[in-house]
């Protein structure tokens, strides 16, 4: 069994931020989601996200889950 947790996702949260002169913080407060587990998500370490957080992330960057999330190129 690989030890490799990644999943072939990466996350441009942080580059759509930079984009749209936000902080992860004030996503934080937009979104109802923890400084803690967007960071995680940021950082390509998350092994799921609901749906709901998903759609909150995108409503506030004001992307498609396309822009957010891609297939990591190796």
């Amino acid at each position: 069994m690989p030890t490799d947790d990644s999943s072939g996702i990466h996350c441009r949260l942080d580059e759509l931020l930079v984009a749209r002169g936000m902080t992860l913080t004030e996503l934080s407060k937009h979104v109802g989601v923890s400084l803690v587990n967007l960071s995680v998500l940021k950082n390509d370490r998350a092994r799921a996200i609901r749906f709901s957080t998903l759609t909150a992330i995108c409503e506030v960057l004001e992307c498609q889950v396309g822009d957010l999330l891609v297939t990591a190129r190796h």
